[in-house]
């Protein structure tokens, strides 16, 4: 980050959209630890902190009388964590712009915290609002973009609120240059085997990522609720599986465009199938083309799990986006578990591994190996959409 913040304000765009229980305590400060480095370089080189973040959709969960919840959606709520994770006092704003946000960032001195209100208050925001990004952008002398996970949205204060800064007032965080980095990493300078594992319920979610990775990988691992349209698609019996019966047509000409590229596509060979989707449902294992009328498949099966296992450890680069079955249910979270397992092992004999966002992120978090794969990104969206090859306002926005 190559921007003089010395005696100045600095309007920063982090990413503190974080999970919150019914007391509205933070729950997962993952995403608030990410945009430490940041900051602490900005209070250290002698700049004054202005934080904006977006938490929750409040425009989307008004009253019934048609107000902002202002209590579970303000962000005084995350004040107090931060000022313990940055070991100094943060003042809070209760407004995002307006006279007392001017008048509290105009006093703010070297050194100083001040968190704005939840920029989604403002309905302005997610129109990408030139008057209200303007606004924003009278309060700082430079700009620091450091949201990686809402870079795919065209807001005012992730995109539009750049275009009042020079090149020289504007910068990434360092957070969404290890995004983009390691992303890119992936895209444009993988050691191979390059191997993709993808799973999650839909083909229809991610096709452009399916298109898009069979153009480079070596291996692409289908797991989750998408692999049963695969199997449909290839005449198996899926019984109540999740299945897209208009993605058939779609599953094989992945697959075959998939052979055309000298692609090894693998679909699970067997799965653990139950009567019911429940956690306590009646469970046994078949192979993944057997699946009987009125059961469905909920996660891969034993020998899936080594037959991808098997690819995986042989693989230079990993890519892990999606989970191998209904992981929110323990026991159909084995073979997303297993697979989590396998990328560290195979990780830590000097492998890259970059887990690109959902559930993927919870298993590696859940299992505490976080800190055994390469990377863990903040941001599931953003990172899909980076991936497919789509070019990202917020990124745009910075570099012109």
């Amino acid at each position: 980050m190559q921007l003089a913040v010395q005696n100045k304000k600095v309007l920063v765009r982090v990413d503190f959209n974080v999970p919150l229980n019914e007391n509205f305590e933070i729950t997962d400060d993952t995403r608030m630890r990410a945009a430490l480095p940041t900051l602490q370089h900005i209070l250290n080189e002698g700049g004054a902190l202005i934080i904006m973040s977006h938490l929750g959709r409040p425009q989307k969960k008004k009253k019934d009388d048609g107000t902002i919840n202002v209590e579970k959606f303000t962000l005084r709520h995350v004040v107090t964590h931060l000022s313990s994770l940055l070991n100094r006092p943060v003042k809070f704003c209760p407004q995002t712009v307006g006279e007392q946000a001017t008048q509290m960032t105009s006093d703010l001195q070297s050194g100083e915290v001040l968190v704005l209100e939840n920029t989604r208050f403002q309905k302005e925001e997610s129109k990408g609002d030139e008057g209200f990004a303007r606004q924003l952008a009278d309060l700082a002398d430079v700009y620091v973009n450091d949201a990686f996970g809402t870079a795919h949205r065209a807001h005012a204060s992730t995109t539009t609120v750049a275009q009042f800064f020079s090149k020289e007032e504007k910068s990434f965080g360092f957070l969404m240059q290890k995004e983009i980095e390691n992303a890119n990493r992936v895209l444009h300078n993988p050691q191979r085997p390059l191997t993709a594992i993808i799973g999650g319920a839909k083909v229809s979610d991610k096709i452009l990522l399916l298109e898009r990775l069979i153009d480079f990988v070596d291996n692409l691992i289908v797991g989750g609720g998408m692999a049963y349209t695969f199997v449909k698609a290839n005449g198996g019996d899926i019984g109540d599986s999740i299945c897209e019966l208009d993605k058939l047509d779609l599953a094989n000409k992945l697959e075959d465009k998939a052979k055309a590229k000298g692609v090894k596509l693998v679909l699970p060979s067997d799965n653990i199938i139950a009567d019911d989707f429940s956690n306590d449902a009646q469970r046994k294992e078949v192979p993944s083309d057997q699946i009987p009328d009125n059961w469905q498949g909920l996660d891969i099966g034993t020998k899936s799990r080594e037959e991808f296992a098997e690819i995986i450890r042989t693989s230079k680069t990993l890519l892990w986006n999606g989970p191998m079955g209904v992981f929110e249910m323990p026991n159909f979270a084995h073979g997303t578990k297993y697979i989590a397992q396998v990328v560290a092992d195979t990780t830590q004999k000097g492998a890259f591994s970059l887990i690109g966002g959902g559930d993927s992120v919870a298993a590696i978090n859940q299992m505490g190996l976080a800190d055994d794969v390469s990377y863990v990104s903040t941001g599931g969206g953003a990172m899909l959409e980076f991936l497919e090859g789509k070019e990202l306002p917020g990124i745009k926005a910075m570099e012109s």
